[in-house]
């Protein structure tokens, strides 16, 4: 695991799967038959090694009879799968009633469809395993729970047009994810804008950036890179980031033209 928050909790789980098992008389691989897992899996989420998923909770707690104790646990288990970066970024974005976003090499993680962000995270290199990616891909598209929130936050995001026309996945890939940028801008929360490649002066050169203005009214800046993702606080560093993305929302096409150009893209991918 990344983190001992996460350690931690996954410590618990398997300490209390271990008594309810104990009390109920079993051993692990009758345990692991019963609800159709092996005892290798039982006996490594017990000692904290494996996340358990939800399913594997509930049958657990229903063949031990733990009386919902072990399914409940199902919420603090899955904030556990997400990396630590990415909890605490979507906390963050929790508590903002303001988000601006500018991505340039590929559509911005809160726009991404999920078979989308599948194909980013298996392109990395070095190579996720399987469960390493579907981690990142259910932490990705629970950041995604922004756009439900009441009351709802302002939402703008600048993309390159690069991110429209490159074909993470292949063709079809691109096609439902252009086809969900175009679900995505009709929210009255939300503005979607364009960044044309033949602009000549372009004020987000420096790379991508995030701006989080919270409910106190303080604002964040977020910005990633290669090998790493940082929370940005200090005020002077948050103002040139503002004042950047205030320039590139300036310099990119307006929400209105930028859908005309998403659909005309989307017709070229017919």
């Amino acid at each position: 695991m990344e983190d001992e928050e996460a350690e931690a909790v996954l410590r618990t789980v398997g300490r209390q799967i271990k008594m309810w098992r104990e009390a109920a008389g079993k051993k692990q691989g009758e345990l692991g038959a019963a609800i159709g897992y092996g005892e290798e899996m039982v006996s490594s989420v017990e000692r904290g090694r494996r996340i358990p998923k939800p399913d594997f909770l509930e049958k657990a707690d229903e063949v031990l009879g733990a009386g919902g104790k072990l399914s409940a646990m199902k919420e603090d288990v899955e904030r556990a799968r997400y990396p630590k970066k990415v909890r605490d970024l979507a906390k963050l974005e929790d508590e903002a009633v303001e988000l601006g976003a500018y991505a340039n090499h590929n559509m911005h993680g809160l726009l991404q469809t999920e078979e989308y962000a599948r194909v980013l995270y298996a392109m990395r290199r070095p190579s996720y395993t399987d469960e390493e990616i579907d981690r990142h891909v259910a932490a990705r598209m629970a950041r995604q729970r922004i756009f439900e929130h009441v009351p709802a936050p302002l939402l703008s995001f600048v993309q390159e047009e690069a991110t429209l026309r490159r074909p993470i996945g292949g063709r079809m890939v691109l096609r439902r994810q252009l086809e969900h940028l175009l679900e995505i801008s009709v929210l009255r929360h939300v503005e979607i804008q364009v960044m044309p490649t033949d602009r000549e002066d372009h004020a987000g050169m420096g790379g991508p950036l995030q701006l989080l203005k919270l409910r106190t009214g303080k604002t964040l800046g977020h910005s990633e890179a290669q090998l790493h993702s940082r929370v940005i606080s200090d005020p002077r560093e948050v103002q040139i980031l503002e004042m950047r993305y205030g320039i590139i929302r300036a310099q990119a096409l307006t929400p209105r033209e930028s859908l005309a150009f998403i659909e005309k893209v989307l017709g070229e991918e017919t």
